[in-house]
């Protein structure tokens, strides 16, 4: 009898254990991204070594780097790391530094150690990420499997693989 009890207490606990709601898990876009090709509003489509760039977003920080030419071979550069939280509810990221090179704009080089943060939204669905970038007027970005596509509506639509 001792025996059957000891077997219908063990079967109860398995069954809660179970039934008990299963936390859920932070998303994750963790990993390296390589620019492999923009998309202007024109139709042109621009390709390395025109341009390109990498992005890494380790669990906490987000390290980005990207460059382009213009025709008549005048750059933009752009550099930053940023510290950030992505939950299911939001977005949200802290400058550390932001550097920019525009020769094409006429800025020339530029650096901002603000500690300035921001937050946006988040959409999650069947493995699409999707917020915006909520500093220095960044792209809207979609991460879907191994690719992210960021994009600032009327300027362009950037294409980027993940590489690790």
């Amino acid at each position: 009898m001792k025996q059957l009890l000891g077997v219908v207490a063990l079967s109860l606990v398995f069954l809660v254990i179970s039934e008990a709601p299963v936390a859920a898990q932070a998303p994750s876009i963790e990993g390296t991204y390589r620019l492999v090709a923009r998309d202007l509003p024109d139709g042109t489509r621009i390709e390395p070594p025109a341009l390109d760039g990498l992005i890494t977003y380790t669990k906490t920080f987000r390290n980005f780097n990207i460059y382009w030419k213009d025709a008549e071979g005048k750059t933009t550069s752009i550099s930053t790391v940023r510290k950030y939280t992505l939950t299911e509810d939001g977005y949200s990221e802290t400058n550390v530094f932001h550097m920019a090179n525009d020769e094409i704009g006429g800025a020339g080089l530029t650096y901002d150690f603000s500690q300035v943060s921001g937050g946006s939204s988040v959409n999650i669905e069947d493995g699409r990420i999707e917020f915006d970038l909520p500093l220095f007027d960044e792209p809207h970005a979609v991460f879907e499997g191994d690719r992210l596509t960021a994009t600032v509506e009327g300027e362009f639509v950037d294409h980027w693989e993940r590489v690790e």
